[in-house]
């Protein structure tokens, strides 16, 4: 225990603290401390207490509290002038005032930057799984008399390594590294008290490094020398002094990306399964490896059909994907005569390429009903199950009642159920009570999350073991007809789509169907369906990707009755108003700009010999050589809607038909009366546009600029704020960022002040004057990757383009002369070496992309090595490996070579 120096001092009944915070602040900039006391605001920041202004380098607030105030954590937090707002993470400041027994407490705090890169090592990847504190325990010294405690962090440090402190006074060694103040660990601090009641102030002094083995001073930190002034009698001194000045962006990280469902064994089911993780993660430890990402495995068995093979449409946000259940687990030895039947059919499963989606769910479902009958008596009684069915009910009994209205309807569309249409948590009860006859059609689906939850947990655990981070993937949208949208419709738009805007990849723009976020809802309960769903990702995952993170910014809403991204608008978003037009000298014509051009040459010219039987079935003709769609033939959805009853006739007049509606300037604001309108995106490369006189195009060019990359840079830099700084803050999982795509400005800075991963793709980079990004220029937090599963793998792309691939060849390999047709393993290779050697923290692969490096491993079709393509909605994700694990696990030459690049490059050892 720590005592005051002055042993005058004797329980009083309040304690002052006094909060100084080092940060060289400018105009406008004001301070709050936030903590989990009533005189902090009780961990509400905006209940928060503002400190005031002292000079240039400190700010000041003081507080008191009672003798016997619990032990609490606090941080602080920055408001600019334009409203930005920056709050300090993690919060792993405390004060324990009935411990430390002082009237008085000063605590000298350094401000820290969420975006310091030395956060992201006390997130759960680095404090649960990679980083163990390997030196020897330094044993407390005496406390006492203590009335100044030094505190400072350094994340690297390696075994046998602990801080020391050094400093000009007698009490911090007079600078002799011999007679160093060794520093002991304690969660993440480094601490030292000492007495310097008799110190001769000011104090010049530095942290060092000290090997406790050798027990001898390593090194200084770098940087000048800090410095204490004088104490005030009867206070205790507090000084949290941020990161010690060390080379802290030393570690680097290698990892493999495949989604569970393409992962195959000897002992599979035609899928890979949860169970198939920890030979994977074996195989990870084998070749240097520190990281699993993974696609999203939640359920999306909405249709019974391949369709559901898209992961992205889950029908829970919660609930775990039935498809990789291993029924050997749940069967055990004493119901394994159950499954003796399956042999025929895995030998047949597991001799296909690829996944055969419906013959998996078939056979598993059949399975598990049996297994369940056999169980039905017995597993609920396990305590284990109780604790988890107690934390996991808010999900598992609306999920479970929603499959078995599902199966019961045949349908995920709940609005046309002829019961439970509309969600009711007393009527749920009711399909979940013991006595009801849909008890076992309810329990079945509890039963088998159980027994998932089971499984993957086993397989994370047994990853942990072997070093290995696992990391997951959070989609940026819930499925329409999901058991989400039936329980909580008010949290979501559902007369919208969500989607992206067109890019290299889907020119049309993307159509998710999903429908977006109700942010304002959500906000109103401080955004607890997030947080629920992190405490649940989190039971498996140390790290996540967001899956489109620039939907947090601003969403791409796409009407109803498009089935194209292309109409679509960004969500929020501030308008053009009619009279920017005038301004600009622009005579405004509503059915010009906002009805769709359709003239004679332009029909002759997409439909050819088809002309004149497009004009007279799905146009009217209004004068001048120009037409508009038939009523019946207004929407693309329409149109959708007749070309399904009309199959025979070909695909292309369709697509075409799309782009007759498409062919708009502007779309106008639902419920502006005619006042406010978007820019269709891709205006300038419309036939509308192309057909406007000069001077109107040169206008309406500068207000399209303006109004899709100036206007809104700050507005959707203040709704990214409003969201993830609180999604960040309730949970302690490292966080990383799909922020491709159409990049507004705001976003690098907001990801860096939240300290999220970035996304670096060679192929899309994000600085448009460049057709290539190289991974050597890689920030620090960032993951680096040659390609994700939304492309084409390393030597599909090769192919895709020989322009392209001849620019790379001489460009970014630095090869001269003509580039090979197909990408060599030695081509492979060197674009893996150049992610391995970025600077970057995490390097992660395709595993195709790994072994497309070796000729002797890489599948002969790189084609059939791509998991998605992201331009067409209906795609069947059907990939798996081409190889077993343990195939895998046995190609010597290949692991070799893996491991000893990553350990060139330091990736394979901290």
């Amino acid at each position: 225990m720590l005592t005051f120096a002055d042993d005058s001092f004797n329980l009083a009944s309040m304690t002052t603290i006094h909060f100084y915070l080092r940060f060289r602040s400018t105009y406008g900039q004001t301070f709050f401390v936030s903590g989990n006391i009533p005189e902090l605001g009780n961990g509400d920041p905006q209940q928060a207490m503002p400190i005031h202004y002292l000079n240039d380098d400190l700010w000041h607030q003081s507080i008191d509290v009672t003798d016997d105030t619990p032990a609490f954590t606090y941080k602080y937090i920055l408001r600019n002038s334009d409203g930005y707002e920056s709050i300090e993470w993690p919060t792993d400041r405390s004060i324990e005032v009935a411990k430390l027994k002082s009237p008085e407490i000063q605590v000298i705090d350094q401000w820290n930057y969420a975006g310091e890169f030395e956060n992201a090592f006390y997130t759960q990847p680095f404090t649960q799984t990679l980083f163990e504190y390997a030196g020897e325990k330094v044993k407390a010294g005496s406390s006492k008399g203590v009335n100044h405690i030094f505190k400072v962090k350094a994340p690297l440090l390696g075994s046998n390594e602990t801080l020391c402190l050094l400093g000009s006074d007698a009490a911090l060694g007079s600078w002799n590294e011999a007679d160093c103040i060794v520093m002991r660990k304690e969660g993440n601090w480094y601490t030292a008290g000492l007495n310097l009641s008799k110190a001769q102030f000011p104090i010049a002094y530095k942290y060092g490094v000290y090997n406790t083995a050798s027990k001898q001073f390593v090194r200084y930190e770098d940087g000048s020398n800090r410095m204490l002034y004088g104490m005030v009698k009867k206070q205790l001194v507090i000084l949290h002094d941020g990161f010690a000045a060390l080379p802290n962006n030393t570690f680097k990280g290698a990892g493999v990306a495949i989604p569970v469902f393409s992962l195959r064994s000897e002992n599979g089911l035609g899928v890979g399964e949860f169970t198939d993780i920890p030979q994977l993660a074996d195989w990870c430890k084998q070749v240097g490896m520190k990281l699993v990402q993974l696609l999203p495995l939640n359920d999306t068995s909405a249709t019974g059909t391949w369709t559901d093979s898209y992961p992205y449409a889950a029908i829970s946000a919660f609930a775990l994907h039935p498809q990789y259940i291993n029924l050997e687990s749940v069967a055990g030895k004493k119901h394994a005569t159950l499954i003796k039947g399956l042999d025929e059919a895995k030998a047949r499963l597991n001799a296909l390429e690829d996944v055969d989606y419906e013959a998996v769910m078939q056979l598993k479902w059949q399975y598990l009903k049996a297994l369940y009958e056999a169980q039905k008596d017995s597993w609920q009684n396990d305590a284990a199950y109780q604790e988890y069915f107690e934390q996991n009910k808010h999900w598992l009994e609306p999920y479970a009642a929603f499959c078995y209205l599902r199966d019961k309807y045949n349908t995920t569309e709940f609005h046309t159920w002829k019961t439970h249409s509309s969600y009711d948590a007393k009527n749920v009860a009711k399909l979940l009570s013991p006595t009801a006859k849909s008890y076992d059609a309810v329990a079945i689906h509890l039963f088998v999350q159980w027994h998932l939850h089971l499984q993957l947990k086993a397989a994370v655990d047994y990853a942990h073991t072997q070093g290995l981070v696992v990391k997951g993937d959070i989609p940026i949208g819930i499925y329409r007809h999901s058991c989400d949208a039936w329980t909580q419709p008010e949290l979501y738009n559902m007369d919208a789509q969500a989607g992206a805007p067109p890019d290299d990849f889907a020119i049309k723009g993307q159509n998710w169907g999903f429908p977006t976020y109700n942010w304002q809802r959500m906000q109103s309960d401080g955004f607890a369906w997030w947080k629920q769903r992190f405490e649940q990702m989190s039971l498996y995952f140390d790290a996540f990707r967001i899956d489109h993170i620039l939907g947090f910014f601003r969403i791409w809403s796409i009407p109803m009755d498009a089935v194209e991204g292309i109409l679509g608008r960004f969500v929020p978003c501030l308008p053009v108003h009619v009279d920017e037009f005038a301004q600009k000298g622009i005579w405004f014509d509503y059915n010009r700009y906002c009805q769709p051009f359709i003239n004679e040459q332009l029909v002759n010219e997409w439909f050819g010999e088809k002309a004149g039987w497009v004009k007279e079935t799905f146009l009217d003709d209004i004068g001048w050589g120009s037409f508009r769609m038939k009523d019946a033939f207004a929407t693309q959805r329409k149109v959708e809607v007749w070309f399904t009853e009309h199959f025979e006739v070909e695909e292309w007049i369709k697509l075409k038909l799309y782009d007759c509606i498409s062919n708009v300037i502007l779309i106008e604001e639902p419920g502006s009366n005619g006042t406010q309108y978007h820019f269709r995106i891709g205006m300038e490369g419309t036939s509308s546009y192309q057909w406007l006189n000069e001077h109107v195009r040169r206008q309406l060019s500068e207000l399209y600029v303006n109004y899709f990359f100036r206007r809104q840079n700050d507005f959707w830099r203040q709704q990214a704020m409003q969201k993830l700084p609180a999604l960040k803050a309730s949970t302690n999982m490292l966080i990383c960022g799909e922020d491709l795509g159409m990049v507004p400005d705001c976003v690098p800075g907001v990801m860096k002040d939240l300290g999220f991963l970035s996304l670096e793709i060679q192929r899309m980079p994000k600085d448009p004057t460049k057709e290539f990004f190289h991974p050597g220029d890689a920030p620090y937090l960032s993951v680096v990757t040659p390609s994700t599963h939304d492309m084409s793998t390393i030597r599909g792309w090769w192919e895709e383009s020989r322009d392209t691939t001849q620019r790379f060849y001489n460009e970014q390999l630095g090869q001269w002369g003509e580039a090979p047709y197909y990408c060599e393993p030695w081509i492979n290779r060197a674009i893996i070496t150049q992610h391995v050697y970025s600077p970057a923290m995490w390097s992660i692969f395709q595993l195709q992309d790994l072994l497309g490096s070796s000729a002797e491993l890489r599948r002969a079709d790189p084609n059939a090595e791509r998991i998605n393509v992201p331009a067409n909605p209906k795609h069947y994700w059907h990939y798996r490996m081409h190889l077993t694990l343990s195939e895998l696990q046995s190609a010597y030459t290949f692991n070799t070579d893996i491991y000893g690049l990553l350990q060139s490059s330091g990736r394979c050892d901290r």
